[in-house]
Formats: C-alpha cells, sequence, structure tokens
C-alpha cells in the first residue's frame, strides 16, 4: 500500500510504522524485499546510538518510512509528535485498546492523515474496547464511547442476531478482513493430528498429591472458590507437562541431563521418539512450546540433549 501511496499517488512519506519488538526487523526485511524504492529506517536500540540515528538521519530526512516499537513510542514521543505522517500503521493494534493506556494516549496525538491499524483480534473481549479502535481511526465518527456502548451491548448482542448484523453493516467500511486461505493459495490445508499420552509413574503420584492437597475442595465438600479451583487446574495442567516444573520434584543437587529428564513425563518420551524418528528420516521439524508452562531451561536442557 506504501509502495502504491510513492509511486502512483507520490505520496513518499513520511510514514509510521509502530510494531512489536519482535516484528519490528521482519517489517524493515518485508520493506527491502517487496519495495526497495521505499526508504525505511528503524527507530530502536540503546539512547546513545537513537540520538545518533535522530541526528544524522531522521532529521535530515531522506527517508520514507519510519519503523519503531511501542517502547520506543514513549521514549520518543517528542520527536515523533513533531512531524505529520501520512499513514501512521500499527501493528497488533490490540495494545491500544484501552483508550487511558499511556501508549494509547500518546498515539492518539500524532498528527497524521491517514491512520491504519492491523490486528487479529478487532473484538477481544467487549464492544467497549472495539470503540477505542474505532475512535483512534475516526475520532470524529465515533466520539462518544457511551453512544457506541449503549448502541451495542454485549448481553444483547448474545442469540440477537439483528444486532450481530447490525455490528458488520458499521464495521464494513472500515475493516478489512484476509484470510490465510484468501492471500496463500499454495499452502495445503492444516492437518492436526491429536495423540493421547498416558502419565509416567512420578506424574501420577504429583497428580494424586496435587488432588489430595485440596480434598475438599475437589469432593466438593468445601466452600467452592473459583481461584482455588483455577489454581488446582493450573497446578493438574504443570504435572500433566512435566513434574520437573514443581520445586523439589527434579531430583538434586547435582542436576543432571540424562534420561530422567525424558523418562518422568508422557510427553517428552512421545517427543523424544518423535524426534528421533524424524531425524533418521530427514524431515523437517518445527517445534512451537510454551515457556511459561514448559519451562525454558528444562526444554532448552531437552534440546540440548537431543542435539548431542
Amino acid at each position: 500500500m506504501l509502495g502504491f501511496m510513492k509511486h502512483y499517488k507520490n505520496a513518499s512519506g513520511p510514514h509510521l510504522v509502530i510494531t512489536p519488538k519482535s516484528t519490528l526487523q521482519n517489517w524493515i526485511n518485508e520493506f527491502e524485499k517487496w519495495c526497495p524504492s521505499l526508504k525505511a529506517i528503524a527507530l530502536i536500540g540503546h539512547a546513545e546510538a537513537r540520538s545518533e540515528l535522530i541526528r544524522d538521519v531522521i532529521i535530515p530526512g531522506g527517508w520514507d518510512v519510519l519503523v519503531t516499537s511501542y517502547e520506543m513510542v514513549l521514549r520518543e514521543k517528542s520527536l515523533l509528535r513533531k512531524y505529520v505522517w501520512k499513514y501512521l500503521v500499527i501493528d497488533e493494534a490490540h495494545r491500544i485498546k484501552n483508550e487511558h493506556s499511556k501508549l494509547s494516549e500518546i498515539v492518539r496525538e500524532f498528527k497524521s492523515k491517514n491512520r491504519l491499524l492491523i490486528t487479529g483480534t478487532p473484538l477481544q473481549n467487549n464492544l467497549h474496547e472495539l470503540w477505542a479502535l474505532l475512535n483512534f481511526l475516526l475520532p470524529d465518527m465515533f466520539a462518544f464511547a457511551s453512544d457506541f456502548d449503549n448502541w451495542f451491548t454485549t448481553n444483547e448482542m448474545i442469540g440477537n442476531q439483528d444486532l450481530v448484523s447490525r455490528l458488520h453493516r458499521v464495521l464494513k467500511p472500515f475493516l478489512l478482513r484476509r484470510l490465510k486461505s484468501d492471500v496463500e493459495k499454495s499452502l495445503l490445508p492444516k492437518k492436526e493430528v491429536k495423540v493421547y499420552v498416558g502419565l509416567s509413574k512420578m506424574q501420577r503420584e504429583w497428580y494424586t498429591k496435587i488432588l489430595m492437597k485440596d480434598i475438599d475442595v475437589v469432593n466438593g465438600a468445601g466452600k467452592l472458590e473459583k481461584a482455588r479451583i483455577m489454581n488446582i487446574l493450573m497446578h493438574l495442567r504443570k504435572c500433566c507437562n512435566h513434574p520437573y516444573l514443581f520445586d523439589g520434584a527434579e531430583p538434586g543437587p547435582p542436576y543432571t541431563t540424562d534420561q530422567h529428564l525424558v523418562d518422568n513425563s508422557g510427553k517428552m518420551v512421545l517427543l523424544d521418539k518423535l524426534l528421533q524418528k524424524l531425524k533418521e528420516q530427514g524431515l523437517c521439524q518445527l517445534l512451537v512450546e510454551f515457556t511459561s508452562i514448559v519451562g525454558s531451561s528444562l526444554f532448552g536442557d531437552f534440546g540440548s540433549s537431543l542435539d548431542a
């Protein structure tokens, strides 16, 4: 789009792209790949490096797109306020769903002729958050949250197809939805296989220990407290992943990285067999894991032992 604006509308910038730090370099790479005529620069790094970039590159001009992160917006807001941006683009735009957050307040102060939000979840928790996004795009049209909230209430929407249709009509002029199936025709349909794995002996012991600790809640004899139930479920989930996620479960010190790391988790036993087989066959393996659940050091130890 920005390339089209430059070559067909003679609008080369300046444009501002605000993105998560993790995808910032990818934005730069995509500009270089698809539209190398657009000069994109990244505002990132420590204070000294940023000062040098601002002095030597940004202030003199000659660039089209400035790509920066949410954190840099908070730190360099005085600089970014000085420009009138042709396009202000925010990736993962649900970050400004709370109009009272610091980031949301700051980006609303930026002067821009056009605004574009990119998000996979325009509607997450409630319709007020959707209003906050629309208010950022068109503050004059969506000026009052109370009017929007009164017109669309979450309770009324449940089972009410008329209000859902009304919401679609309101969003249609402002929302361009693209599915993977629309833009990537070469990908084969995703094949999902669920494999049920039994618990190891150690997992069964810890599973029982967790249940016995709050047996009154489990049996319904005690006072039902949502927080306690959720806490039990979270601990059971951790146990099903690996008992070593609990303090005192892993034998040691000394702590060793050997077969017990695999044997004490049913999931790891299966994973170890699968990866070894795939490695022998020379097949590509992409493993996605949640380190907050699995444990970053635990999984790192397993990966190191597998490579060895």
